[in-house]
């Protein structure tokens, strides 16, 4: 096997993050033809890519970050794979490094801790207030113009 690469070359494991590399033989890989322009070859190559990673059957995600994967993409999954295609660019490699890196992508973001539930606070009386101050100018303002117009 290659070295680990975020998306990189396609016979090496796949790092997700530093802690999580995913191995070769977990992803599966199809082929197809793509839909759009190509050119010469538009008929005759399988440049359209998917690339799929069973989430349930992996051995290298612990429990709690397979339970949160499949929390977290339970609208994206099928059966427990994940599986994201790529076809935007006319050759099949250059497509194949993109669903690697948008596969990575998923992943790195579906396992990012939640963030913090926002506590809500109130404005400060002294915020209030200038907010009524300025709402009591701006109110003068127009009583001014009114006033001004109709004596015309």
């Amino acid at each position: 096997m290659g070295a680990a690469v975020y998306g990189g070359d396609m016979d090496s494991d796949l790092a997700v993050t530093s802690g999580l590399v995913i191995p070769r033989a977990e992803l599966r890989e199809r082929f197809s033809r793509s839909s759009g322009p190509g050119g010469q070859s538009v008929n005759t190559t399988d440049s359209r890519v998917e690339l799929s990673f069973d989430i349930p059957s992996s051995t290298v995600l612990t429990d709690r970050a397979r339970a949160q994967l499949v929390r977290r993409l339970a609208g994206r999954l099928v059966d427990g794979v994940l599986t994201v295609s790529a076809s935007e660019h006319r050759s099949q490699l250059m497509n194949r490094q993109a669903a690697r890196q948008k596969l990575a992508r998923i992943l790195r973001a579906a396992l990012t801790p939640p963030s913090p539930v926002r506590r809500p606070t109130r404005p400060s009386r002294a915020a209030g207030e200038r907010r009524l101050a300025a709402k009591r100018r701006r109110s003068a303002v127009k009583r001014t113009r009114r006033t001004e117009r109709h004596e015309e």
